[in-house]
């Protein structure tokens, strides 16, 4: 079985196809297979790195990259998305191990604190994530606030 590529870019090194099928992507798992209307494009993809997973020249997995004080003091992760189809490949583990190491990578940082879904606090916490502080809704969904320290 083929598996996702990883690559990471800048906002004005996206192609136009890059940039269509990550929000297409984007809207198709957090606006319509979660029914919540919130604005995606929310004026921070130009600071963010993004990270594209691609099989067979469709993106399919997706994060933003942040650096610190961006939407934390600490650097970020945010956007996570598989597509529905491909998730039976547990895929989601490949992108955040991407993930994580694009933080380090990029930005040279030693912490990483991101808003989780609730329900996806398991998989998080099998990346090494730990729970900080009380539960919250974001955008009508229940969220965490979620911490990550590592080693350089």
């Amino acid at each position: 079985m083929s598996s996702v590529q990883f690559k990471i870019k800048r906002f004005n090194e996206l192609s136009v196809v890059e940039l269509y099928q990550l929000l297409q992507l984007r809207s198709e798992v957090f606006v319509v297979e979660q029914n919540c209307v919130y604005q995606d494009i929310d004026g921070k993809d130009e600071k963010a790195l993004h990270l594209i997973g691609t099989f067979d020249g469709k993106t399919v997995a997706y994060a933003r990259l942040f650096d610190r004080g961006y939407y934390f003091e600490e650097a970020s992760i945010g956007r996570v998305v598989i597509n529905e189809q491909y998730r039976d490949r547990k895929w989601g583990h490949e992108l955040m191990k991407a993930a994580i190491a694009g933080i380090k990578d990029h930005f040279n940082q030693d912490a990483i604190t991101i808003s989780a879904q609730l329900y996806l606090k398991k998989f998080y916490e099998s990346h090494g994530f730990v729970q900080a502080g009380e539960g919250y809704l974001e955008d009508g969904i229940p969220h965490i606030r979620m911490h990550l320290e590592f080693q350089n």
